[in-house]
């Protein structure tokens, strides 16, 4: 099966002149890393939109004052972020802006959606397996018993930048492949009656195996950002047990802690 991707769509060049940028040169901060501060300030706020090509290095040179070398790390600091990615007879462009999930039970591709990052699913597999002890500890079930074991890779804009892996109490849910392709798990749910109501999870972060390195366009090793979660409805139910890997150049978890009193 082909899985259709979203490419950035070429868009206008960006001038430095078009961006609100100011290298502060008495500051102990290098000038490089202000340029990329501010032009990953400006991705992220929709300045530079997915697609747009920044201005070339002579142009954000002059504009701002910095010499070519330091223009250009600046810019080969937001490539290897995964922010630009520079294109043989294009120039530089715009990819992406990284995805910020806030730390809260929701699904990745409502997050994703609302973010306006074009999610997309391929379904790698769904089928019923026997549950490990870890996975029946999780969702309540004899070890042993069977359970529909899913796996996904999640893209925006065509590229990846999750593969998640759940699994479910048998007979839950109808996981019906193109929908799992076109929506999201917990939006499925409630579609189906279950309302996903808290959830006990754990993040973390590792090195990614060859495997994940093939599936999320990465080296072997990278760093991913890793999340184990136990969600469960309105009644108490046990209904899904995720360990979901997410690239650590892409995607970050955004939470608010407050002060106890």
């Amino acid at each position: 099966m082909t899985y259709p991707t979203s490419a950035p769509t070429t868009r206008p060049t960006v001038t430095a002149g078009a961006l609100d940028l100011t290298l502060d040169r008495s500051s102990p901060v290098p000038l490089y890393y202000q340029l990329a501060q501010q032009l990953e300030a400006a991705v992220e706020a929709g300045v530079l939109a997915p697609g747009n090509l920044l201005g070339n290095e002579v142009d954000l040179s002059v504009r701002l004052g910095p010499s070519r070398p330091t223009v250009r790390q600046a810019i080969r600091s937001l490539v290897d972020k995964g922010l630009l990615v520079r294109r043989r007879g294009v120039g530089t462009q715009v990819v992406h802006s990284k995805v910020k999930r806030p730390l809260e039970l929701s699904s990745l591709y409502d997050d994703l959606e609302a973010a306006e990052q074009g999610p997309a699913t391929r379904v790698l597999r769904n089928e019923r397996v026997r549950a490990s002890a870890r996975v029946a500890a999780a969702l309540g079930v004899a070890e042993g018993a069977e359970v529909t074991a899913l796996e996904r890779l999640r893209r925006t804009h065509g590229r990846p930048v999750a593969f998640l892996c759940n699994y479910l109490p048998e007979a839950l849910l109808d996981l019906d492949p193109g929908r799992l392709e076109s929506t999201g798990l917990y939006r499925m749910m409630r579609a189906a009656g279950i309302t996903p109501h808290s959830a006990r999870q754990s993040v973390g972060a590792r090195g990614a195996t060859a495997e994940e390195a093939v599936l999320l366009d990465e080296k072997e090793g990278a760093a991913l950002l890793t999340m184990r979660r136990t969600a469960y409805d309105d009644t108490g139910r046990a209904v899904e047990h995720g360990t979901h890997v997410y690239r650590a150049s892409r995607y970050a978890f955004d939470f608010q802690l407050l002060v106890r009193p």
